[in-house]
């Protein structure tokens, strides 16, 4: 999310807002916003956001919760996605459901693979089945963080100058980084 921040506030990438007309929410994941605020003292809830933002037109942009501190857990976390829980992974998760359902978003960003894969396989396949209690309201589909951002790429010729600046740019990330450049 940093690196996507960056590369999105310097330009070296640019975003079209207007490729997708649904309305979007953000899903925070356990382990990037609660976990990562008590263990290092940051969240990326606010990133997420800043990023989801950045390829969609903010009117269509709609919150599940005051405060992403709040958010409720997808079910998924904790290795559940990958274990033989399903009934107990699928009754945590309706919470989930009842947040997508009220922010009325037809889009869920999860940046997070195990969020991603409940909401998406999980909790959308029970609301696709017709599952009692599994009613997603306006959900279509489920992207990841840097899928959004990939789709919503703008592909421009760049110039010159510009090309000699991305450069200059990554051999100055590449330093930061300790990465050694071979010659081209």
């Amino acid at each position: 999310m940093d690196l996507l921040e960056e590369y999105i506030k310097e330009g070296r990438i640019k975003l079209n807002k207007h490729k997708y007309h649904e309305t979007v929410t953000v899903h925070d994941p356990c382990n990037y916003v609660r976990k990562g605020q008590f263990a290092f003292g940051e969240s990326m809830a606010e990133k997420t956001r800043w990023i989801t933002k950045q390829c969609f037109d903010e009117s269509l942009y709609r919150e599940m919760c005051d405060d992403p501190m709040n958010n409720f857990c997808c079910g998924a976390g904790g290795g559940a996605w990958a274990m033989p829980y399903d009934e107990e992974r699928l009754a945590y998760g309706k919470v989930k459901v009842d947040q997508i359902r009220n922010s009325g978003a037809e889009i869920v960003v999860a940046p997070c693979h195990n969020c991603r894969d409940q909401i998406m396989k999980g909790l959308a396949g029970e609301f696709k089945k017709g599952r009692e209690g599994f009613d997603m309201g306006n959900y279509t589909e489920t992207l990841y963080l840097w899928e959004l951002v990939a789709n919503c790429l703008e592909f421009e010729p760049w110039s010159e100058e510009e090309q000699a600046a991305a450069r200059k740019l990554r051999d100055a990330q590449f330093e930061r980084d300790g990465i050694e450049l071979e010659e081209e």
